[in-house]
């Protein structure tokens, strides 16, 4: 995505631009007062202001940049734009590495979110009926992701060597359903369209579900989930950055793990605990 585009999108939902976007401090080590600026995507930051006010007792602070699409946070980090972003599975970033030419890393896991299926039609999977639509993420990580819960729910059976499979893969579909890809952001407002729709879990809370109550299923949790766990994402050459290794370390902690349980409802998992720092 052109730089400009983004930039268009963000004046539109009303970004709070901070001086200094892109700025030295954030790369500089010494800062007695530096500006880390995050990219999120969406407006659920909970967790990130719990450790925005811890990180702010460290003279840090944390500024978000707020993205409307998956597709735009990683274009801002990579240009410099802003320092460093929170959204992305390592999945997506790797597909995006190699799909742009880009050299982002992961510092630090945050969340294993799983993902879910939601309909306002039904309220379990059996009751699913021949010919029946389902929405899900139209990017390759995601969709991907989406095509295998669908393959661990019983409902299809996908090519066994595709490791992003896309709707071309699937090789069984017992009930003929209608596979519908929308843009990421789009999934839980299809619900009233279709019978039923796979919701990546931040977009999931930012549409007021909660994944444990109002999912009818969610993916399991197991070794399989390692590419599916969310990361704080930095440019290669600040990988080692003191002030960002902080923010990691900020997050990273038994504090941050109880706001997860308590925002998520049980839903998200502290991925480090898990998986390790990164």
């Amino acid at each position: 995505m052109k730089k400009g585009k983004w930039l268009l999108s963000l004046a539109v939902v009303g970004l709070v631009t901070i001086a200094g976007c892109g700025n030295s401090e954030g790369s500089a080590d010494n800062s007695e007062d530096t500006t880390v600026q995050l990219g999120v995507v969406g407006a659920d930051t909970d967790v990130w202001d719990d450790v925005q006010e811890r990180l702010a007792d460290e003279g840090i602070d944390l500024e978000y940049v707020e993205f409307t699409e998956y597709s735009q946070p990683n274009t801002a980090l990579e240009n410099g734009d802003i320092d460093l972003n929170s959204f992305q599975h390592q999945d997506f970033l790797d597909n995006y590495n190699d799909e742009s030419g880009a050299d982002l890393v992961s510092i630090g896991n945050t969340v294993n979110a799983p993902l879910g299926v939601y309909s306002e039609k039904i309220t379990d999977l059996d009751e699913l009926e021949d010919g029946d639509e389902i929405a899900i993420p139209d990017d390759v990580t995601n969709g991907g992701r989406a095509l295998k819960l669908l393959q661990t729910a019983d409902l299809i059976t996908l090519d066994e060597d595709a490791q992003n499979p896309t709707t071309s893969d699937i090789t069984e579909n017992p009930q003929n359903l209608e596979i519908t890809e929308l843009e990421a952001s789009q999934t839980a407002r299809s619900m009233e369209d279709v019978d039923a729709s796979v919701v990546n879990s931040g977009m999931a809370v930012d549409a007021g579900l909660s994944p444990n109550e109002d999912a009818i299923y969610l993916e399991p949790v197991d070794d399989t989930s390692r590419p599916y766990v969310n990361i704080i994402a930095a440019r290669k050459e600040d990988e080692d950055n003191e002030v960002y290794q902080k923010v990691v370390d900020t997050y990273q902690t038994e504090q941050t793990a109880e706001v997860i349980e308590e925002t998520s409802n049980g839903a998200d998992i502290p991925a480090w605990e898990e998986f390790g720092r990164k």
